[in-house]
């Protein structure tokens, strides 16, 4: 005996769920990836930055573009537009300029109290020989932004025992933070 096809679409009420090959997202299934946007260092700096305070700016050439609405600014402090899990990555690009070995760190902060306190979520160490031109670390947090009022980020440069250079560039990307809205909270 043959099993004949069954005619779903004419059987079924509803919307068919996403993991059947449907487009409508049921119970189960969190909305996904909502918000993405990119900023970058626009000058270099030397040393420290703790945290790196100014010369940021959302990326804007090339062809850049952004999902969502765009994370916010204001001296050093990221905002986030909107609740939910945020992958966040800190691409640091410097060097030692000193003649001496350098130790960097590349460090992500967040703060779930309006930056009352801040903690390192994410640290990354980065030992620089001196003869080397430029080098990269990068480093990354999920971070579950529960309260867009509360739930900030900044990002620090912390220079251990050289002078360095952070490298920052307005026209192209060199040191940058990603922002990637995953999925909801």
């Amino acid at each position: 005996m043959a099993l004949s096809k069954i005619d779903v679409a004419n059987m079924l009420t509803g919307a068919t769920p996403v993991a059947n090959g449907g487009t409508a997202l049921t119970s189960g299934f969190k909305n996904g990836m909502t918000a993405a946007s990119q900023w970058r260092l626009t000058t270099d700096f030397t040393n420290d930055a703790v945290p790196i305070a100014s010369n940021l700016e959302a990326v804007d050439t090339d062809g850049f573009g952004v999902i969502g609405s765009a994370m916010s600014e204001s001296s050093g402090v990221f905002t986030f537009p909107s609740t939910g899990i945020w992958l966040i990555t800190f691409e640091l690009v410097c060097n030692a300029t000193s003649g001496v070995d350098a130790t960097i760190y590349n460090i992500i902060s967040t703060s779930v109290n309006a930056g009352g306190a801040w903690s390192e979520a994410a640290t990354k160490l980065m030992a620089i020989a001196t003869q080397d031109d430029e080098n990269a670390c990068s480093n990354s947090f999920i971070f579950d932004v529960t309260n867009t009022s509360n739930d900030l980020v900044r990002f620090e440069v912390y220079v251990a025992n050289s002078a360095t250079t952070t490298f920052g560039n307005t026209g192209k990307n060199e040191t940058t933070m990603t922002f990637i809205r995953l999925g909801d909270t």
